[in-house]
Formats: C-alpha cells, sequence, structure tokens
C-alpha cells in the first residue's frame, strides 16, 4: 500500500517547474488579449452605431430610403407592398395600407377585417383633401383598432391615401401619418416627373422611328425618284421638302415648339405622302391666326397626322380626306385632326391609350400619354372612332403657358 501512495505523495511535494510556471502565465495573457480584444471590439460597435437617438435617425432613413427606391415607379401594386412594410415600421402601427383613388394597392399587417371597406372609409379623406381620424370601434373599423386616414397629394391632385391602424390615434399618429402621406405624394411627383421626361424621350424616338424610318425614306425617295425625269423642278422641291421635315423631325433643342412650326411639318409630312398616293389623300385646312403662336409639346400634331394617314388611309379603297382645323376655344387652342378612313374599335381604342398594345398607334398613345403629364388628365387627347366610320381627334391646350418656351 506504502508502494502505491508513495509515488502520488512525491508528485505532491515536487517543487514548481520554471517551465511549467512560464506555460502557466502565457495562457492567462492569451486569454485576458482575447477578451480586451473582443471588449475593444463590442465598445468600437457602440461607437459606430451612436448613441439611441442616432441610431433612431439611422433607422428612420435606412427604412425611408428602402420605401423610396419601391416607389419610384409610382403608385402601383407591387411597389407599394414593398413599401408599405417599410412604413409600418416607421410609424409602429398594427397595421398600414396605401391606397390609390381606386382601390388598395398594399396592405401590411393585421386588421384585414378593415380592408374590404377601407376605400368607403378613405372616401372622406381623398375627396376634401384633409386627414380623417377613426376612434376605436368606428363604424366600418370592425374592432378596437383607431385609425388615421391621409391624403397623398401630388400637387394639387389627391392621388390616394395612406391609413395607419393603431390601439390609439393619438396626436403623434396623426402628424406622423400626415408626413408619411406627404412623403409618399413626393415620391409619386418624383416618379411622375421621371415618367414625363421618359414618354416625352420615348414619343420623340417612336415618332422619328415612324417618320424617319427607312420604310418612310425608301418610299419618299423613291417618290422623288419618280418625277426627276417627268418633273425635275417638282423633285427639286420634293428634296427640299424632304431635307426640312427631318431637319425638323430630329432637332434636340426644347420639348415644346409653336402651332405654327407643327403645322409647317404636317405640311411638309403631306407634300411627301401626297406625292406618294397623289389624288388618294386630300387635305384640307382651317386655321385660326390668333392660335398659331400657342406652345404645344415638340411632336404632339404630326404623330395624329401620321396615324391618320397610315392607319386610317392607306388601308381605305379610293381616294380619303383628312380635314385639320384650329380655332380659338377662349382660353385654349382646339386642334381636330379628322379622316374619314377606316376606322377603328373603340375597345381597341381604349387598350391603345392604356398602353396594353405594343406596335400600331405607339404615337397616338404617347401624345395623349404626353398631354397629361404636362396638362393633366382633362387634357388628354378626345378621340371618336368606329369601324368603318373615320376618326376624329381632338386636342385642347391652353393658350397661355407662362415659363414654357417654344
Amino acid at each position: 500500500m506504502l508502494r502505491q501512495t508513495a509515488p502520488a505523495a512525491t508528485l505532491g511535494t515536487m517543487p514548481d517547474s520554471p517551465l511549467l510556471t512560464a506555460a502557466a502565465v502565457a495562457v492567462i495573457a492569451m486569454a485576458i488579449a482575447v477578451v480586451v480584444g473582443v471588449g475593444l471590439k463590442v465598445l468600437r460597435s457602440f461607437r459606430e452605431l451612436g448613441t439611441d437617438a442616432e441610431r433612431a435617425t439611422y433607422h428612420t432613413l435606412h427604412a425611408a430610403s428602402q420605401a423610396g427606391q419601391h416607389l419610384r415607379r409610382g403608385l402601383n401594386p407591387a411597389g407599394a407592398a414593398k413599401a408599405g412594410r417599410q412604413l409600418r415600421s416607421l410609424l409602429g402601427c398594427d397595421a398600414l395600407a396605401i391606397t390609390d383613388t381606386s382601390g388598395v394597392l398594399a396592405w401590411d399587417g393585421g386588421a384585414e377585417e378593415i380592408r374590404p371597406r377601407l376605400m368607403e372609409l378613405a372616401a372622406g379623406a381623398i375627396e376634401s383633401g384633409r386627414a380623417a381620424v377613426l376612434p376605436p370601434g368606428a363604424e366600418g373599423t370592425g374592432g378596437p383598432l383607431a385609425g388615421v386616414i391621409a391624403p397623398v397629394r401630388a400637387g394639387t391632385r389627391v392621388v390616394g391615401a395612406v391609413a395607419a391602424f393603431a390601439p390609439t390615434a393619438g396626436a403623434g399618429l396623426v402628424r406622423a401619418t400626415g408626413e408619411v402621406a406627404d412623403w409618399v405624394a413626393v415620391q409619386v411627383e418624383l416618379a411622375e416627373l421621371d415618367a414625363s421626361r421618359t414618354l416625352l424621350m420615348e414619343a420623340e424616338v417612336r415618332a422619328l422611328r415612324a417618320q424617319i424610318s427607312p420604310h418612310f425614306i425608301y418610299n419618299s425617295l423613291n417618290a422623288i425618284a419618280s418625277f426627276i425625269n417627268t418633273d425635275p423642278e417638282r423633285a427639286r422641291e420634293l428634296v427640299v421638302e424632304f431635307a426640312d421635315f427631318t431637319r425638323y423631325s430630329f432637332r434636340r433643342h426644347g420639348d415644346f415648339t409653336t402651332l405654327a412650326e407643327e403645322l409647317r411639318c404636317i405640311d411638309r409630312y403631306l407634300l411627301l405622302e401626297r406625292a406618294r398616293f397623289g389624288e388618294r389623300v386630300q387635305v384640307s385646312l382651317r386655321v385660326a391666326p390668333e392660335v398659331l403662336s400657342t406652345v404645344i409639346p415638340f411632336l404632339s400634331l404630326q404623330p395624329l397626322v401620321e396615324n391618320a394617314v397610315r392607319h386610317g388611309l392607306e388601308a381605305k379603297e379610293g381616294p380619303g380626306h383628312i380635314s385639320i382645323t384650329a380655332e380659338d376655344a377662349g382660353a385654349f387652342a382646339e386642334v381636330t385632326i379628322e379622316d374619314d378612313g377606316v376606322g377603328m374599335d373603340p375597345e381597341q381604342l381604349r387598350s391603345v391609350l392604356a398602353g396594353h398594345t405594343d406596335g400600331d398607334h405607339v404615337g397616338l398613345r404617347n401624345v395623349d400619354a404626353r398631354l397629361r403629364q404636362v396638362y393633366g388628365n382633362d387634357h388628354g387627347l378626345v378621340v371618336e372612332t368606329a369601324p368603318g366610320e373615320g376618326t376624329l381627334i381632338t386636342m385642347r391646350v391652353p393658350k397661355s403657358q407662362p415659363g414654357r418656351d417654344a
């Protein structure tokens, strides 16, 4: 027994080795270094995050930035749904909805039972342009939540609403919802501005493609060539008209022109087309002198005349007639372009103007969209047509447009 326990006793009383002591010190030092390193990293992280107020500001700006990206194309269901999640986190409410003037675009959070009646609840705010506060248990909410519905005003128009629902609707939620609605309105206005610029560029490019396409150039030059031997003077005149027409169409200075300049462009275009079609295209023009200086969007009339020739008269058997009038209508200049061609189905026309049909009538749609963007929805094209009944297009623009130069 003594011999079995002796080694243990001997080990227990063995003096400390300098090597073991150094190793222990090294291990302790490494542990301290790791703890200090982690601590410094945590402290540095806290310093980067800043105070509670700074972190809250960062969270607000980040959420607004994310939501803004989703609203770059304006109020639409896809963008509104993604933006709604960010905006609900900003308001800290139980549910948040974004609408346009006709329906609910997005709903985030609970209280789904309110959604079917939301547009009815929001009608007053949208019509009046003032925020509405719904107390808990109000008719239509269907539950204990209160609501704040703030209109989204883009310029002078109410384009939708932001609705927030929470247990109480205090002054803080009312003001915050109003601010969010104003912020959404700014995003809508920016999206409309971008859309207006894009539509203008697309309208110019597409109109030019329709007018100065290889097909048009070929037909025009072929018509000019046909007069070289039989009527050289007429051929020279047509070459000059073709050059002037293309120079005007390809110009890049300014988004607006005068009615007089646009009518000169139309005159050149019709001269070239009549050189090809002969007496098949008959044109009458009636213009009031007092409207000639009216400023209109660049290339807004020529595509309408081109539409009348290509889609109205070209497919018609026998001669066709185009009538162009520009009249003084009080504060407005009213321009009409009428043809007695093949016409089109009204349902197809609605699809074209809504942008659901690609290809034909692109110029018609782009002119309508540009007029609405520049002057408001009340100033879009008015088109009357039916199969076999021709087409009448009316355009009304303000005669006085401060700040717009041709």
